[in-house]
């Protein structure tokens, strides 16, 4: 899924009948557009050297707004939420932790407008989820989880380019750390290969052609 994707279904949010309502008001992609650059402006440099973003959004609107975002409220926060991970994907950022937007009616705020505050917040490492292609969820915890052919595997391949015992993903008390076990054909974070990789919000593993997304909890 690429950045213009999750602006364009932005966009379709409010189409037909409901976009009615918002002709010339406040629209969902100008609230993307906003959130991004909230998001560029946070940019730091972590402890590794790598540049951070800022994770938790509070998207602050006109009481009057929010109201009529009421309908689409849990799809639009899904979606500006993915609209985050894109964009730090493509600028190659980190989150600290996952991925969250709040939607705030602020009193006083002129309908129309739209201000969003952004913070580094850290995830709390109790739990993460692996999403597979199917929509199915893995649950990551305190138990190692391997990807590979064999059946015994957590999550098993019928993929000749996946190895037999292809990687781990290990818990390590604050998060989790994605190990290559000396794969023939690799393993990849965000399209680079890795041998060992800390895996943060909205990273995407690539396992032979399936491609797994993290989600911190």
């Amino acid at each position: 899924m690429g950045l213009d994707a999750v602006e364009r279904r932005l966009e379709r949010l409010v189409d037909g009948t409901v976009g009615r309502l918002f002709r010339g008001r406040l629209r969902p992609v100008e609230i993307g557009h906003r959130l991004t650059r909230a998001l560029d402006a946070s940019r730091s440099v972590g402890v590794r050297g790598q540049p951070v973003v800022a994770n938790h959004f509070t998207v602050l609107l006109a009481p009057d707004d929010l109201e009529r975002f009421a309908d689409i409220g849990e799809s639009l926060v899904r979606e500006l939420s993915e609209l985050a991970r894109e964009h730090a994907r493509r600028e190659g950022d980190s989150f600290l932790g996952p991925v969250e937007v709040v939607l705030v009616a602020e009193p006083g705020r002129r309908p129309g407008t739209v201000a969003v505050d952004a913070r580094m917040k850290e995830a709390d490492g109790t739990a993460g989820i692996l999403i597979l292609p199917t929509g199915e969820q893995v649950v990551l915890g305190e138990l190692v989880v391997t990807l590979g052919r064999l059946d015994d595997c957590t999550i098993s391949f019928h993929d000749p380019n996946v190895s037999r015992r292809h990687a781990e993903i290990r818990p390590d008390g604050t998060g989790f750390v994605l190990v290559d076990l000396g794969s023939t054909n690799g393993t990849f974070v965000n399209g680079a290969r890795v041998t060992q990789h800390r895996l943060v919000d909205g990273d995407r593993i690539g396992v032979g052609a399936t491609v797994l997304d993290f989600r911190a909890g």
